[in-house]
């Protein structure tokens, strides 16, 4: 190491490229790192989803999720298996163990999937897929005074235009219904016509369809042949001819049905700030920036309100490209202005040019982290912005002991490059271990596992490269550039400006008066400290002990993860499966005006209108969904008419003085119980790991488990400051069981033909 300062010390052009090089990486890799808002990573989660359409909860458990739970297990790389039985879908979630290779257990999974020949005739096909924490970039409604089907062909527009735009490949409709075609078939009709229903519907299968019909060699070519009778509308359906009768005439499908070309009953929909919208989501992928999406979307929908319907409106909301642009703009200004402090601090003391220099450590250090973050795999995102806030104290450390120390041994015999060794090298050993011990707090940080881990393994990623950096800049390019530093002329100062004497009366000052306070009040009491060194020590460990003290009494409270304060609040309903849709609506309504309660109280104890906009969702919880977390990317979205959710966007933090965690607080008192609501959660924090308090029971007995639940919650809700409390049961949709009777048997009827005839 102290051959290596020499050497750079004497050999500056050397010292020169190495920062040069240092400088352009980061540069270069500024431009062309990823950018977003979260880091994005593989959740070692694998989902079996199958579609099991009119079955009720308990016919899913048997017929799906124990056949698929049973055909995996024994699987390596399997850590836990976790099935949802809900009505029409059995979703197993699988969640694999550290280290397992996804790609193989997805593919293992696959085949044992693939092979299970037990399912019910009714199942659709399996759809087993690796989960991922995608998240959006920024969010669009079409609203206005329209009706569905021209907000949907509208959304579509929006969504395809979007997608067409270079850097943009991820656009998804939300909570839109999807199309479906209905045909509605009269039993008195069939009668009529001596026709079944069987009958019909095969006979549509038979008219609408596309058939290739191979090939036809001529002399002109090859001509390929093709039976095209696919029908897409309404009109066409109805133009289908179910049967010839011998006079020639046809019957046709809309002589025997009505045909409604529409929207399948999903109970789906959505209000923006009252007026009925669609929703759109924008997301990024692969190496797209987020910046660079939210800015092109953003002016996209400025242009868009150009060839939109009166009436009808595009806006942009949930904007997350903010968040990450005003964490840019927080570390420019803390680097800026950290910068300009040091240069302050270290010019009151040392010599301008000296100060300088040692305070170009900083974005040295920095440009050499971002050089390394491609290498490492690490994105422009929230916690990588937090690391580089931490690290910006931290990393100009060395460079002042480094270069405070060439100036003592400049002023001693000033002899500039004798001055940049000795000095360097006096305080390479303190100061290479100081940098590795702070390396070794941040290790540990690699070795978390699970999600978690995987967000947390950011910070180190950051810190780590940059200390090192600044250990390179401080004993290699440092010493060169101070090797130069010429001894003070102390009659050129004396003839010189009175700007430049002025600063040197100022610093001279300055540096008599931190001598003063080493030589009057710190010199006696270090002395004092050795003489009573029992005492001392006895202080020492009596404040340790003190501390500990505060953290085991409760004092300093312990929290796993900090909520991050968000622009937005987020009320997610959850009533029991089978709520008509009227009945969530309303409770969403009551929500709606709950939170408009809070906004006139705001507004009369003198608060400007905090809210931007506020969105009603009914059928289903989209935004709830991306607050999950890595933890959560288990969890099941399903879709329903007994969800609903209301999301109120917040001015800017900066523009107002109340948190979004107090309004939270005031919505949900205002809001209170919500009759036969199985989950209320009001939520305020930009990112959520999970819930604070999780406790699992199992057991064999179902309805055991549900009065432990119970009492549980009742007992837990006793607590001061506990809310939102809620377990994962969701009661099925009443049901009516059908058996077949025995004379219906003697005409030879079967449970089978009961069972289609009603389906």
């Amino acid at each position: 190491m102290k051959g290596t300062i020499a050497w750079f010390a004497k050999n500056t052009v050397a010292a020169n490229l190495l920062m040069v090089v240092i400088v352009a990486g980061g540069l270069i890799s500024a431009f062309t790192v990823k950018r977003e808002v979260f880091p994005e990573f593989d959740l070692d989660i694998i989902t079996v989803t199958v579609p099991y359409l009119g079955a009720a909860p308990e016919e899913v458990e048997e017929g799906v999720c124990v056949r698929v739970e049973e055909s995996v297990q024994g699987l390596d790389g399997i850590k836990r298996i976790t099935s949802t039985a809900a009505e029409g879908r059995g979703t197993v979630v699988i969640e694999l163990e550290l280290g397992a290779d996804a790609r193989k257990v997805l593919d293992d999974v696959k085949s044992r999937v693939d092979a299970i020949d037990t399912f019910p005739e009714q199942t659709e096909k399996p759809i087993i897929q690796e989960l991922t924490n995608r998240r959006q970039v920024i969010n669009l409604a079409v609203w206005g005074d329209a009706d569905d089907t021209t907000l949907k062909r509208l959304a579509e527009r929006v969504r395809d235009e979007i997608a067409s735009t270079p850097g943009i490949s991820q656009v998804e409709l939300a909570n839109a219904p999807p199309y479906e075609i209905s045909i509605e078939v009269s039993e008195n009709t069939l009668r009529r016509h001596g026709l079944s229903f069987d009958f019909v519907a095969r006979a549509v299968r038979r008219s609408s369809l596309d058939l290739p019909g191979g090939s036809v060699k001529t002399q002109g070519g090859e001509i390929l042949l093709r039976t095209k009778g696919q029908a897409y509308r309404g009109r066409e359906f109805e133009d289908l001819v179910l049967l010839t009768r011998p006079d020639g005439t046809h019957l046709r499908l809309g002589d025997v049905a009505t045909v409604v070309d529409g929207f399948a009953d999903t109970d789906q929909f959505s209000r923006f700030d009252g007026k009925p919208a669609i929703l759109l989501q924008v997301f990024r992928t692969g190496d797209q920036g987020a910046l660079e999406v939210g800015d092109k979307v953003k002016a996209y929908a400025v242009q868009a309100e150009s060839w939109l319907p009166e009436g009808v409106h595009l806006s942009t909301w949930r904007d997350q490209t903010k968040v990450l642009r005003d964490r840019l703009d927080l570390l420019t200004r803390n680097g800026r202005n950290g910068f300009l402090l040091v240069v302050a601090v270290l010019a009151l003391f040392l010599r301008f040019r000296l100060a300088a220099w040692v305070s170009l450590g900083i974005p040295i250090s920095f440009l050499g982290a971002v050089w390394l973050m491609p290498t490492l795999d690490v994105s422009v995102n929230l916690f990588s912005l937090f690391a580089f806030i931490v690290v910006l104290g931290i990393v100009v450390d060395d460079a002042i002991i480094v270069g405070e120390n060439i100036y003592t041994h400049h002023q001693r015999h000033g002899e500039p490059l004798k001055a940049a060794i000795e000095g360097a090298r006096e305080v390479s050993v303190p100061v290479v271990f100081a940098v590795l011990t702070t390396v070794a707090a941040f290790m540990p940080m690699l070795a978390v596992p699970g999600n978690i881990g995987k967000i947390m393994r950011v910070m180190p990623m950051i810190v780590i490269p940059a200390l090192l950096f600044s250990l390179v800049e401080s004993l290699w390019i440092l010493p060169a550039h101070l090797s130069h530093l010429r001894a003070r002329d102390t009659s050129e100062e004396a003839n010189g400006s009175t700007r430049r004497w002025g600063w040197y009366r100022i610093q001279s000052r300055v540096v008599a008066g931190l001598h003063h306070v080493i030589d009057h009040q710190y010199k006696p009491s270090l002395e004092l400290a050795l003489r009573w060194r029992y005492v001392t020590l006895a202080v020492g460990v009596s404040t340790l002990i003190f501390t500990l003290g505060l953290v085991g009494a409760g004092w300093v409270r312990f929290i796993f993860f900090p909520q991050v304060e968000a622009d937005f609040v987020i009320a997610a309903l959850t009533m029991p499966q089978g709520t008509p849709e009227e009945v969530t609506s309303e409770a969403v309504a009551h929500l709606e005006r709950t939170a408009n309660e809070v906004r006139e109280e705001m507004q009369v104890a003198g608060e400007a209108d905090l809210y931007r906009l506020a969105i009603a969702t009914i059928g289903d919880q989209p935004q709830s969904s991306q607050l999950g977390g890595p933890v959560q990317g288990s969890n099941v979205n399903l879709s329903g008419s007994h969800l609903g959710e209301v999301f109120v966007e917040l001015s800017p933090a900066e523009d107002r003085t109340v948190s979004s965690e107090a309004l939270a607080n005031r919505w949900r008192e205002l809001a209170g119980t919500i009759p036969d609501a199985v989950q209320l959660r009001i939520s305020s924090s930009l990112f959520s790991p999970g819930e604070d308090v999780d406790v699992q029971l199992t057991g064999a007995d179902v309805s055991e488990l549900r009065v432990a639940a119970a009492e549980l919650k009742r007992r837990v809700a006793e607590y001061p400051g506990v809310y939102d409390i809620a377990d994962s049961f969701r009661e099925g949709k009443r049901e009516v069981q059908l058996r077949i009777k025995p004379a219906a048997e003697l005409l030879g009827l079967t449970l089978g033909d009961l069972g289609g005839q009603v389906r």
